[in-house]
């Protein structure tokens, strides 16, 4: 007989990478002590998803933000 995880986890693997994505943050924010921080980062990553997705947003590849971070830094 199946644990009542196991049936759990069998079930969560059936979900889309997007909806396991999210199942995982919520699991991980779960674990937190402060709740409100945690909620208040979900929502600043999915508010620049959006922007993202909606062409708003002008990506830097990662290798020349940082090379612009150590240039501002001296």
């Amino acid at each position: 007989m199946s644990s009542h995880f196991e049936i759990l986890e069998a079930e969560a693997l059936k979900l889309t990478t997007e909806e396991r994505a999210r199942l995982a943050d919520r699991l991980l924010a779960s674990l937190s002590e402060d709740e409100e921080i945690e909620e208040a980062w979900a929502a600043e990553v999915e508010r620049r998803i959006a922007e993202i997705e909606a062409g708003r947003a002008e990506l830097v590849p990662s290798a020349e933000a940082i090379a612009h971070a150590h240039n501002a830094l001296g």
